[in-house]
């Protein structure tokens, strides 16, 4: 064998032994995630050299994912798209052309995903379920562009959210998009997950919103940033498309770009006396059924924290970390919708909270994909079509067609 031939062996080995990575069997298509987590893996690894030797923030190279996929959303012969500004938050809206004889439209607000730094409404899988969602419920679709860390901090993007919501249910809205008052859900996946379910707890809170949700649909939800240890942080800390050190990122970067808070979450040692009274809220040991905890034993974070930025107060602001509130609070929420994934590090956030909205009166639905992974809903076109993705979407569409 020539050198030109054992040369192409280890360029070949080498290709190999990157793109591969250990994937439980139970997930379908595990190559082709193999394939997809490596380019994943390699823009993250660009970021943090780009990062370190000053050139561009890490944030700043990981916006390749959003811009790569961005679309303009257009018309079509099912839905209307149109853009807009309400309260000077830019959105997305899809209006079915369907005629309903005289009905109002159900209506769903989408907030995307992204970890509050990443993605947006335009995006071509955001763009793709908001206009399914619109033409097969018939309903008035309208999904936020809310401002992104780490050009901006908490809680600018719960602000930007919530003021789309306020403008929304305002009586001229609701009857110029034709809207049924009483058949509103606010729906989000990942960060978008988060920003849902605490703009349902706040509307509860505001005096001057007298309109109730119909529905909360939280979708591989981030909940709470209190415990970075449960058993799906510690499971799946190195699994695609979210190991851990990603997601503590994004959590930290929604806060401060000072990476004191990255370092410090990333060892569970963020936790204060100011924070201490609220960690039995995310107690995974009382929260959790047995077939969540695994083998993994509980150990409550300390509370001498080794965070020099002092950003506490808004990590335990329950609009940041929904799970905080007490059960009072969760008794009045409409009925939710909780998607999780057995290969997430954010599995159990999504499931404490349905254990505590089902102890506190609230009627939910957990839908557990034993074979599914974070981000799949958003890979269902080509390249990156999965079909656990395809199975949630379909799931989703169909719980909405029935609740709302």
């Amino acid at each position: 064998m020539g050198s030109k031939g054992i040369l192409l062996i280890l360029a070949g080995v080498l290709v190999a032994y990157y793109v591969y990575s250990p994937i439980p069997y139970d997930i379908e298509e595990r190559w082709k995630l193999m394939v997809t987590d490596s380019f994943f893996r390699s823009l993250s690894n660009l970021a943090e050299i780009s990062e370190l030797l000053g050139l561009k923030h890490y944030m700043g190279v990981m916006m390749f994912l959003t811009v790569a996929e961005e679309v303009v959303p257009a018309s079509d012969d099912s839905v209307k798209v149109t853009d807009a500004l309400f309260y000077d938050v830019p959105v997305v809206v899809y209006e079915p052309k369907r005629k309903t004889n005289g009905e109002l439209n159900r209506a769903v607000i989408f907030i995307h995903g992204g970890g509050w730094c990443l993605g947006s409404a335009r995006m071509g899988p955001y763009d793709l379920l908001s206009r399914r969602t619109a033409k097969e419920l018939n309903a008035v679709v309208v999904s936020v562009d809310y401002r992104l860390a780490p050009a901006y901090h908490f809680p600018v993007q719960f602000d930007d959210v919530y003021n789309v919501v306020k403008y929304i249910v305002q009586d001229h809205v609701l009857n110029q998009y034709s809207v049924d008052v009483k058949r509103i859900a606010v729906s989000g996946d990942s960060a978008g997950g988060n920003l849902a379910a605490a703009v349902a707890q706040q509307l509860q809170e505001d005096p001057e919103i007298q309109v109730d949700l119909k529905a909360q649909v939280l979708l591989y939800p981030a909940l709470q940033a209190l415990d970075m240890n449960t058993p799906s942080y510690q499971q799946n800390e190195y699994m695609p498309i979210l190991p851990k050190t990603l997601m503590v990122r994004f959590w930290s970067e929604y806060f401060t770009s000072d990476l004191s808070l990255f370092h410090a979450m990333m060892s569970n040692s963020h936790n204060s006396l100011e924070s201490a009274h609220l960690l039995k809220f995310v107690n995974w040991s009382v929260f959790l059924p047995e077939i969540f905890r695994l083998k993994y034993n509980y150990t409550m974070p300390s509370r001498k924290s080794s965070d020099p930025s002092e950003t506490i107060s808004a990590i335990i602001d329950p609009r940041a970390s929904p799970l905080l509130v007490d059960d009072v609070k969760l008794q009045v929420l409409p009925k939710a919708y909780i998607l999780t994934c057995e290969y997430d590090v954010l599995r159990d956030d999504g499931v404490m909270y349905a254990t505590r909205l089902r102890r506190a009166g609230v009627q939910v639905t957990l839908e557990h994909f034993k074979d599914g992974f974070h981000g799949a809903m958003m890979l269902t076109t080509w390249p990156t079509s999965f079909e656990v993705g395809h199975r949630m979407v379909n799931s989703y569409i169909k719980w909405l067609d029935n609740n709302l």
